[in-house]
């Protein structure tokens, strides 16, 4: 969707359709307001009506807040866009910067469909939305931000969404490689004789029934004069039967969601260089898929982590938290002198249970910088919690044949053992700059929700790049 700023009269500017967020309807004219009485119209989040004789869409939005404003515009976008109509107009409302930034953000990510896989597709008409606004160079400027960032994002749900039969580990190394050629980021792919070399043998053993050979993914963005330095680490599980540890037939159905850490990566350095932050970034990245077969790791294993830690193996389902340990490792080994390292991945069920399917899990030793993240992330559009580890918890992964278990002897706190058992290759050092983010919950969601639609979220980027633009 094309978005342009425009300085004139609203009366002035020809659309084929007006669109009015409605916060109150005492603002509507008195016309329209008895229109809307007759057919019921709420000022709610995603009440929407189109009165075609006027050709006006108007929409509820019950707060003047980012989310809100987000949802009401992606919702009118969703009802414009089932129109044959090509143009539409909106006034800007409230404060300029904030409302700009959620119209522009709320639209594109609105406005996204996948329909790669079907066989009748619907003929795209290309749509505008012209906001009316003063505008000016510093409000251009959130235009080609927050674009940059909503196409980030749905870079990502394209990636998430597509099916593991057409994106297995080389596949996102391709994708990669792409993204780095399109940014002038580096991009270093290594295969399974160098995880070999590197006693990542974590991550190696999760690979080992699969045809896909793993590959490990480092980007990274250097600018001249960078401020900072970040290191993201991602999950990037193509596919996850379970391994051994077979999941159920319907927990197996959305496992091509798996790869959502790794991806949030892939477009996180994606925006960050389209924005041209003065931070240079590292993205790390495990891609590997979890199968069966002859060669699968097995339950009773026990592994020896690119840090020398040995892990016993007591379910082949809690994979990717074994592909993390090396890939954080490497990633400390490799990259020295950086402020902070926060990895992305889908890691358990427990998060979704405990938080919900809509928000993110953030745990970390070092209070402050989790009260940040939790903030950056609100206030970016994207919901999220802290989860606190204790060390009563932290006895629960414990083994009695090695030095740590890659499950819990408890059922309960899912989410925080799984952060726990991450804590054991963070190295001292690096305890108070390292954050783990569990994704699971909102990265893909079997039903529409607000401004995301059925399938990936796109979750992580846009809480990313609010914190990192934040540090500047």
């Amino acid at each position: 969707m094309k978005i342009t700023l425009s300085s004139e009269n609203i009366k002035k500017i020809d659309t084929a359709v007006e669109i009015k967020i409605v916060l109150d309807l005492e603002d509507v004219c008195k016309y329209d307001k008895d229109i809307l009485d007759d057919l019921n119209f709420k000022v709610k989040d995603e009440e929407v009506v189109f009165l075609v004789e006027s050709k006006k869409i108007y929409v509820g939005c019950e707060e003047e807040s980012y989310d809100a404003i987000a949802i009401a515009i992606s919702t009118a976008i969703k009802k414009f866009n089932s129109t044959k109509y090509k143009d539409a107009k909106i006034e800007i409302f409230g404060d300029e910067s904030s409302t700009l930034k959620a119209l522009v953000e709320g639209a594109i990510l609105g406005s996204y469909t996948f329909d790669k896989y079907k066989s009748k597709k619907e003929k795209e008409i290309k749509k505008e939305l012209i906001i009316i606004c003063k505008a000016t160079k510093e409000l251009q400027k959130i235009v080609d931000e927050s674009t940059h960032i909503a196409d980030s994002v749905n870079k990502v749900r394209n990636f998430v969404n597509t099916t593991p039969q057409d994106f297995y580990p080389e596949i996102m190394a391709k994708e990669a490689r792409k993204v780095a050629k399109d940014n002038g980021i580096i991009c270093k792919i290594h295969g399974e004789e160098f995880l070999e070399k590197n006693q990542m043998n974590a991550m190696l053993s999760v690979a080992r029934a699969s045809i896909h050979e793993p590959k490990l993914i480092h980007l990274a963005y250097k600018p001249k004069n960078a401020t900072k330095k970040i290191v993201l680490v991602g999950k990037g599980l193509t596919y996850d039967s379970g391994g051994l540890s077979l999941k159920p037939a319907d927990f197996m159905v959305t496992m091509k969601s798996d790869k959502s850490g790794g991806c949030a990566v892939i477009g996180i350095l994606n925006a960050v260089s389209k924005l041209n932050l003065p931070i240079e970034v590292h993205g790390i990245i495990g891609a590997v898929e979890n199968m069966i077969g002859g060669d699968a790791y097995k339950p009773d294993d026990v592994l020896t982590a690119k840090n020398g830690k040995t892990i016993e193996v007591r379910n082949t389902d809690a994979e990717g938290r074994l592909v993390l340990a090396d890939c954080l490792c490497y990633a400390q080994d490799k990259i020295k002198d950086f402020d902070y390292i926060f990895d992305f991945a889908t890691l358990t069920g427990a998060c979704v249970v405990g938080v919900g399917e809509y928000t993110t899990g953030i745990m970390g030793n070092n209070t402050i910088l989790k009260r940040d993240a939790v903030s950056s992330a609100l206030n970016s559009g994207e919901y999220a919690t802290s989860l606190p580890f204790n060390r009563f918890l932290k006895k629960t992964i414990k083994s009695e044949i090695a030095d740590i278990c890659n499950i819990a002897n408890t059922r309960y706190g899912g989410a925080i053992t799984a952060g726990l058992f991450l804590d054991n290759f963070i190295y001292d050092e690096n305890k108070d700059k390292w954050l783990h983010f569990d994704i699971a919950g909102p990265a893909f969601v079997e039903k529409a929700w607000g401004y995301n639609p059925h399938g990936a979220s796109g979750a992580g980027v846009r809480m990313t790049v609010e914190f990192l633009k934040n540090l500047l």
